[in-house]
């Protein structure tokens, strides 16, 4: 388990396959309670290369010194992304 914001990954191997590969992180809230955004591929075994970019925004509570995820929103494509940039974009024209 992860003892610093630093220290959380979505980075997942199996079998000696890094099936989940991280590619880069913003950590958009510190504390008790941490908000990290991930963007990151899977792997395809089946093509044996890795997909697309995705993204995950996933929330951690920190309890007895460690990180311990509470909830994620998966978003599953460029497109989606895009349409929660518009949105928040014009929102915070108002």
């Amino acid at each position: 388990m992860a003892e610093t914001v630093d220290e959380l990954t979505v980075t997942y191997e199996d079998g000696g396959i890094e099936t989940v590969k991280e590619l880069d992180k913003k950590v958009l809230s510190k504390g008790a309670w941490a908000t990290v955004i991930y963007r990151y591929q899977d792997w395809d075994r089946k093509k044996e290369a890795y997909g697309p970019d995705k993204y995950t925004i996933r929330r951690y509570q920190k309890r007895n010194g460690e990180y311990q995820q509470k909830s994620k929103f998966n978003i599953s494509s460029k497109d989606q992304a895009k349409s929660i940039i518009a949105a928040l974009q014009e929102w915070n024209e108002e």
